[in-house]
């Protein structure tokens, strides 16, 4: 799409057309367009202290044009003023696309990937939760059924914050090894049947960094609250190897304030009696089972080298280990799947009981397999239904969502809902999807974020993605996690 601005807020008018028309490529040219040309003329003027965006659309032959106004924000806080304008520019857009699309997105004018965020601050504010959910309806145009979404996931997201102290932070450990590639990830992980002797080596740099990490949090003076061990598919590792690395951490750092300790085995061909006897002796106390699909042929399109009925297997694994909560990973829109198959892949699910329950969309990650490959994917208005089914039977069975956020490239511009059984929320998720205090990472490819959630300020710190890299430069990584310890310190005082 060719874009024609007045205006500086390129970014803004990106994002909404990447979010409304996914298959358009922004242009800036010189000269005018063509008839009949996508293209996007938005202005921004003043006058009279009032500010006027205006946007004109045309797509597919269709065209539309749309105006919105605000009072002139005050300049002397210019966050405020640019979200203002950026609001503005947003609602007109939109609405000029209204004329073009032949149906109104779920989330409106929101291109944001945080949309609970949004709804907690509301709530913070004072606003009651319908003054909320009007917010979202008039300003972002948000339909009815994903703004209550976004409402009750900022319930989860402030009793979560309630319940931290200004001390304490989360880890996450990344271990970049799967059995095998799936279409859609675009993760740096491992094949370890390739790469066995990398694993090794990779556990010694990461029981460094451990070390390290120790050191700081104690010159911190900071706690741990929570453990996230991903990447890759941790139980990738042996037995042992997963009883060595887990030991090492326990002894290396104070867990005393620890309450949620999860791993994801989101494989179901890594999980194995020994290895779910050492998470639970070991204390683990919530196990990723990720079947994406219960359908074979789905499976096996996305590359995975196990059945549905092995999902099950894994799954009874898990129950016997007395792991006491179970959250199982599904992806709406994944190539060979239809409406009816995904409806039986959740219904399956749903009858296995576990106590968490997440629906992801899928997004065309660049670097992944199906982003060259795109065939045998399910339509927009396919995925949308998908989730129209999911959504109500998930409140039927129990089920509330507890946290969620949105992506680029995500079909159907929809999203990623976390949903558990009351009392069961993974405070984990909650934490970093609201940005609510700092997630030390550790391992190959995890990316540090301190977090000071009364200014929104984030610093991130991210360690080399690949293997190799994080083992050779495992001294130079630990000395760059050294600024967690005034950073935590000027929050605790």
């Amino acid at each position: 799409m060719k874009l024609y601005l007045n205006h500086n807020y390129q970014y803004a008018i990106e994002q909404i057309t990447m979010v409304l028309f996914p298959g358009e490529k922004p242009e800036y040219p010189q000269s005018l367009p063509e008839p009949g040309e996508s293209a996007c003329r938005s202005t921004l003027t003043f006058e009279n202290g009032t500010a006027h965006a205006e946007t004109e659309l045309t797509v597919g032959g269709k065209s539309g044009k749309a105006e919105r106004a605000c009072p002139t924000p005050n300049q002397a806080d210019q966050l405020e003023y640019d979200r203002r304008l950026q609001r503005i520019l947003k609602q007109s857009y939109y609405q000029a696309a209204l004329s073009i699309l032949d149906e109104a997105p779920p989330w409106g004018a929101l291109t944001g990937i945080r949309p609970a965020k949004l709804a907690s601050k509301a709530l913070e504010e004072g606003l009651s939760e319908e003054e909320t959910a009007h917010r979202f309806k008039t300003e972002y145009f948000v339909s009815d059924s994903r703004t209550k979404l976004a409402i009750e996931a900022a319930k989860s997201g402030l009793a979560a914050k309630n319940s931290l102290k200004n001390d304490e932070i989360s880890l996450y450990l990344g271990i970049p090894f799967c059995p095998t590639r799936c279409a859609y990830c675009s993760f740096v992980s491992a094949d370890v049947k390739r790469t066995l002797k990398m694993v090794s080596p990779f556990l010694t740099a990461l029981h460094k960094e451990i070390d390290a990490v120790a050191a700081l949090l104690n010159e911190a003076g900071v706690k741990v609250r929570t453990i996230y061990m991903g990447g890759g598919t941790p139980t990738t590792l042996s037995a042992s190897e997963l009883d060595g690395l887990i030991g090492h951490l326990r002894s290396a750092i104070d867990l005393s304030r620890l309450t949620e300790f999860t791993v994801e085995a989101g494989r179901p061909d890594t999980i194995t009696v020994d290895k779910m006897a050492v998470l639970k002796e070991q204390g683990v106390d919530r196990v990723s089972v990720n079947p994406q699909s219960m359908e074979d042929e789905v499976l096996k399109a996305m590359g995975r080298a196990h059945t549905a009925a092995d999902i099950l297997d894994a799954y009874q694994i898990v129950r016997d280990a007395g792991i006491p909560a179970v959250n199982m990973d599904l992806i709406a829109g994944l190539p060979k799947d239809t409406v009816s198959g995904f409806r039986y892949t959740l219904d399956t699910v749903l009858d296995l009981d576990p106590e968490n329950i997440t629906v992801h969309t899928l997004a065309l990650k660049k670097g992944s397999r199906l982003i060259m490959e795109r065939q045998g994917l399910p339509t927009g208005e396919e995925t949308a239904a998908m989730l129209d089914y999911a959504w109500p039977r998930l409140w039927q069975a129990g089920q509330i969502p507890y946290y969620l956020y949105r992506q680029k490239y995500m079909t159907g511009a929809l999203e990623n809902i976390g949903w558990c059984k009351p009392g069961w929320e993974g405070l984990y998720n909650i934490c970093i999807m609201e940005e609510l205090h700092t997630i030390l990472a550790l391992g190959a490819g995890g990316s540090t974020k301190l977090t000071d959630p009364s200014s929104g300020r984030v610093v991130r710190i991210t360690n080399p993605k690949y293997p190799k890299e994080y083992i050779d430069r495992i001294d130079t990584i630990c000395e760059e996690k050294r600024p967690l310890v005034e950073f935590q310190k000027a929050l605790r005082f």
